[in-house]
C-alpha cells in the first residue's frame, strides 16, 4: 500500500550586506515624537513575493510565506502595484511578533505539472533618517526599572544572541565596572557601543553570533550588532535588531523620568552613529526570535521566506524563486 504523500517545505534566509539604497528626497525633517526626531523624506520602490514551478509535477495545497517591508515610525509604506497570476487564489497579510514582522501569505490550491505562479507586489516605501537627540535631551533617558511584556522579550537570549552566556555577562560587567558613578544610563550604554567599535574589526563575511565573534575578533555587521544587542540585555536594557534591505543595524531602549520609552538605533557598519541612523535604509522586520504558525517549534533570528505544499501522489517539490528587489 502506499504511503500518503508528505508535505514539503522550502525555506531561505536573507543573505545581509551593508549596501545603502538609492531614493528621492521627498519632504522636510519632522518629529515623530517628543524624543526622536526624523529627517528628510526618501522614497523609492521595492519588489517582493515569489515565483512557484512546479517543475516534478503537480503540487496542491502551496502556502508561501514572503516578509514585506514594515510600516514603522520612521518608514511609511503603500502597495503601488500588484502582479497575481490566476492560478493564485488569495494573498493575505500577517503581523509576527506584534508588530516586527509583517509577511504576505500566498495561497496556491492546484499547481498542475510544468505550470508557473506568481504573486508579486511592488511598494512605495518612504524612509527617514533617525536624527540624534539634543544632546541636553540625553541625560533624561533611563533603563526601564519595570519592563512590561512587550519588552521582556527582548531582554532574553534570542538565536545567535548569547546574552545569558557568563562570557557576555562578564565582558558587560568589565565595560561598565570602572565606569564612573556619575554617568547617565545613555552614557553608558554608549559605552557598551564603543567597546564593541573598538574590540570588533569589521570584516565582511557570513553571520556570526555574539560569542563567535568575541572569539574570532572580527565580524560584520552581524556579528557586531549581536554583540552589543546581547551586551545591552546583560545590562538590563532591552535591544533589538533591525532588518533593512542589504543591512541590519541594533536598536536599544530607554525610557524619560515619566515612563516613555522609544527605539533608538546604533550602527555597526561604515561611521560610527549611536542614538542615530543617517542613511534611509528599507526597513523590513524589527525583531530577532520570530515563530510562525507553520513552524511553531522554530526559534527564526529572522521570519525568513518559505513554503509549505503537498506533492500529488508520485510528484516531487516544486521549486520556489523568492522576489526582493528594489527598483
Amino acid at each position: 500500500m502506499l504511503s500518503a504523500p508528505r508535505p514539503i517545505l522550502i525555506a531561505t534566509l536573507l543573505t545581509l550586506a551593508a549596501q545603502p539604497p538609492v531614493f528621492g528626497q521627498l519632504k522636510e525633517a519632522e518629529p515623530v515624537s517628543e524624543h526622536i526626531r526624523l529627517g528628510e523624506s526618501e522614497s523609492g520602490q521595492f519588489r517582493v513575493g515569489a515565483e512557484i514551478t512546479a517543475k516534478r509535477g503537480a503540487v496542491k495545497n502551496i502556502r508561501v510565506m514572503v516578509a514585506v517591508p514594515l510600516e514603522c515610525d520612521e518608514q511609511q509604506v503603500r502597495i503601488a502595484e500588484e502582479n497575481f497570476t490566476s492560478n493564485v487564489e488569495s494573498v493575505d497579510y500577517r503581523m509576527l511578533n506584534g508588530d516586527g514582522a509583517r509577511q504576505m501569505v500566498i495561497n496556491i490550491p492546484y499547481l498542475a505539472a510544468g505550470a508557473t505562479a506568481t504573486a508579486a507586489v511592488t511598494y512605495d516605501v518612504t524612509t527617514r533618517p533617525v536624527l540624534p537627540p539634543e544632546d541636553d535631551q540625553t541625560a533624561k533617558f533611563k533603563i526601564p526599572e519595570k519592563p512590561d511584556r512587550s519588552l521582556r522579550r527582548f531582554l532574553t537570549a534570542s538565536p545567535y544572541i548569547e546574552s545569558r552566556h557568563g562570557t557576555i555577562r562578564k565582558l558587560q560587567r568589565s565595560v561598565l565596572g570602572d565606569a564612573d558613578e556619575g554617568l547617565t544610563d545613555w552614557q553608558r550604554v554608549e559605552l557598551l557601543y564603543d567597546h564593541v567599535l573598538e574590540s570588533v574589526e569589521y570584516v565582511e563575511g557570513d553571520d556570526k553570533s555574539a560569542l563567535q565573534t568575541l572569539r574570532d575578533g572580527n565580524a560584520d555587521c552581524h556579528g557586531r550588532s549581536a554583540v552589543f544587542i546581547a551586551l545591552c540585555r546583560a545590562a538590563g536594557v532591552p535591544a533589538r535588531m533591525v532588518w533593512v534591505n542589504n543591512h541590519c543595524y541594533a536598536e536599544f531602549y530607554l525610557e524619560d523620568d515619566s515612563g516613555e520609552g522609544q527605539w533608538f538605533p546604533a550602527e555597526s557598519a561604515g561611521s560610527r552613529a549611536f542614538g542615530e541612523m543617517p542613511l534611509a535604509r528599507v526597513i523590513l522586520q524589527k525583531g530577532d526570535s520570530f515563530t510562525v504558525p507553520e513552524r511553531r517549534r522554530d526559534k527564526l533570528r529572522y521570519a525568513t521566506d518559505f513554503m509549505e505544499g503537498t506533492p500529488v501522489q508520485g510528484a516531487g517539490q516544486p521549486s520556489a524563486k523568492f522576489i526582493r528587489e528594489q527598483l
